[in-house]
């Protein structure tokens, strides 16, 4: 009973700080996620080719940065990278309100924006670290409630931004986009000291390399994440161009996605815990192949409508219990686990432009929604493939199948 009342005490005071954490960071990612392209291309008066290299500097720079962040959080479990991951930007997003200058955007991205990509990876490894003391399945809840609140800040974000950018134009965006990075900073401090958590001597450092199935589940998700990002780079042309509708027939598509990812998200709080997690993972994947067939072989609005839902329902079962399910696969390095998640999505976003991009330019957007079925296909191959060990553990798996210990993974149950 004493521990049931101090796993309810740590939920309850520290999941409030990091809910207010990850609104807030949603808030400050979606505001001005939409709108960097176009700070780039109308006010500092970049050419196509300018602006998707500072895209892509931030970007590189925030893979390196959540990987290194990662690493530090592993060696001792702290706010101070979290702190960093949500400070640079606020500095960032402020310069950037301040020079047009090309070298000086560069500049700016490589060394401040691109820390902001590492924001997401460091509070939810504080979040695994805060919730752990609690107990497992809570810290899974909670992370999934966690998730849950980012989707909803991304449904409120954009339309903050869209305000700001008409109230005071790009100064004004980037003045409350820095604000709301900076405001990340309080419930960071009011969260309290990561608790210092007792390790076996195995466990005390990082494992020097990566497993083959945590390296396959990371393949996965990047996989997964690709054909998410490209898929939502080809669907607005697809929908307009192919299919002639409306641009607000776009916006109606996008919104149905997006509410139902919501409430998709928090209802896996009620999985059973004896649910194996991959296993739904997978589904969600398999269910984003469907949605890619759904919506590159319908033309009518309700079909397309039905194929968001699906879509909703596909994004929440992976990005939910994806964090959680990397986080288990490395319970001794938290912190190189949800970056490595982070990464994944990093990457995709990196590629994803140029798949989508080059496929509807020789194929058609058809051809790329298709090609993005087949990415998220392959993601699910990945998926199975890490449940299957290496050769020469064959022998250790025939004997006690799932739970030999050299295997690298947890038993089924934690999937």
């Amino acid at each position: 009973m004493q521990m049931g009342f101090d796993a309810g005490r740590v939920v309850g005071t520290k999941l409030p700080h990091l809910l207010v954490c990850v609104l807030l960071l949603g808030i400050a990612d979606s505001m001005i996620g939409p709108y960097l392209v176009l700070f780039g291309a109308d006010r500092a008066r970049l050419s196509p080719l300018q602006v998707g290299v500072f895209l892509s500097v931030i970007a590189v720079s925030g893979l390196f940065v959540t990987s290194w962040l990662g690493r530090r959080f592993d060696r001792g479990a702290g706010r101070w990278p979290a702190l960093v991951a949500v400070l640079a930007p606020a500095v960032g997003y402020l310069a950037l309100s301040t020079t047009t200058s090309y070298a000086l955007l560069l500049v700016i991205g490589a060394g401040l924006l691109g820390a902001g990509l590492a924001g997401f990876s460091q509070v939810f490894a504080l979040a695994r670290t805060h919730l752990d003391r609690a107990s497992g399945d809570a810290s899974g809840r909670g992370t999934l409630a966690l998730r849950s609140v980012f989707s909803l800040a991304w449904a409120i974000g954009p339309i903050l931004g869209s305000a700001a950018l008409a109230w005071r134009g790009y100064s004004g965006l980037l003045l409350l986009t820095s604000l709301a990075f900076a405001l990340i900073a309080a419930p960071l401090l009011l969260l309290g000291p990561a608790p210092v958590t007792p390790r076996t001597a195995p466990q005390s450092r990082a494992p020097s390399r990566l497993r083959r199935p945590v390296l396959l589940v990371a393949a996965s998700f990047m996989l997964f994440n690709t054909a998410m990002c490209a898929g939502s780079v080809a669907l607005p042309l697809y929908v307009t161009r192919t299919l002639g509708r409306t641009d607000q027939d776009v916006g109606l598509l996008a919104s149905t996605g997006a509410l139902a990812e919501i409430p998709a998200a928090l209802s896996l709080i009620l999985l059973p815990a004896r649910v194996p997690r991959q296993r739904v993972i997978l589904l969600g994947m398999l269910l984003f192949v469907v949605y890619f067939v759904l919506v590159s072989a319908g033309s009518s609005l309700p079909l397309l409508l039905v194929a968001q839902v699906v879509r909703g329902l596909a994004i929440a079962a992976v990005n939910a219990l994806g964090i959680t399910y990397m986080q288990d696969l490395m319970p001794e390095a938290t912190g190189r686990a949800t970056a490595l998640f982070g990464n994944a999505f990093i990457t995709a976003s990196l590629v994803s432009g140029l798949v989508a991009g080059a496929t509807a330019q020789a194929l058609g957007y058809r051809a790329a929604l298709l090609l993005c079925g087949l990415i998220s296909a392959a993601g699910c191959l990945l998926l199975i493939s890490a449940r299957q060990p290496p050769r020469d553990e064959l022998l250790v798996v025939l004997h006690d199948v799932g739970s030999a210990p050299g295997l690298g993974v947890k038993p089924d149950r934690d999937r």
